[in-house]
């Protein structure tokens, strides 16, 4: 009903709401401000415990979270976000991109995945809708072996549900070289 009272038309001093997930206490500082500063009423926490809580208050317009968090996986808040408000936009952000991730965060509903450092002009943009970070004007550029090999990890990992055991069994690699490999930051293209 157009005259409806409990239809809410946004004013430019009606800020939005948006969940930051980040366990690095100096980006999440930052990000907030930046944040702050394109509108948008931040609230912020270090764990994802502290996320499913804060979500389950107050649902919110839009998320950005941390992939690898001290207490678990960022992923596993997406699924709760969108449950709680479908309309959610989420952004996922990682120190630790790969193909095989990014493509799990999409399908699950993020609008965007973003590699550490990502700026913040680069995560509002995602958020709100604009050019996604990844422009078609870039060069591509082959991947090397070691980056194939990471990826291929990284994707076998997502489809085992980041069961280790069952991620090295089907590898056929010992469990710990798995550990070590997958510790450790993805190489250079």
């Amino acid at each position: 009903m157009p005259g409806d009272m409990s239809e809410r038309i946004r004013s430019e001093n009606d800020p939005r709401h948006l969940l930051l997930v980040e366990d690095d206490a100096p980006l999440r500082r930052n990000l907030i401000r930046a944040f702050e500063k394109a509108g948008f009423a931040v609230t912020a926490v270090g764990t994802l415990r502290e996320a499913h809580e804060q979500a389950a208050d107050s649902p919110p317009e839009y998320a950005v979270l941390d992939l690898n968090l001290s207490d678990g996986h960022g992923m596993e808040l997406v699924h709760t976000l969108l449950d709680l408000r479908s309309g959610t936009r989420i952004v996922i952000m990682t120190g630790y991109d790969s193909i095989a991730s990014s493509l799990v965060a999409l399908k699950a509903g993020a609008v965007d995945y973003l590699a550490k450092p990502a700026n913040a002009d680069q995560i509002v943009a995602a958020l709100l809708g604009g050019e996604s970070s990844r422009s078609g004007n870039e060069i591509e550029i082959p991947m090397s072996a070691d980056r194939i090999r990471w990826e291929h990890i990284q994707r076998v990992f997502e489809q085992c549900n980041r069961n280790v055991s069952e991620t090295a069994r089907r590898l056929e690699m010992h469990r710990r070289t798995l550990q070590r490999i997958l510790s450790k930051r993805a190489p250079k293209s």
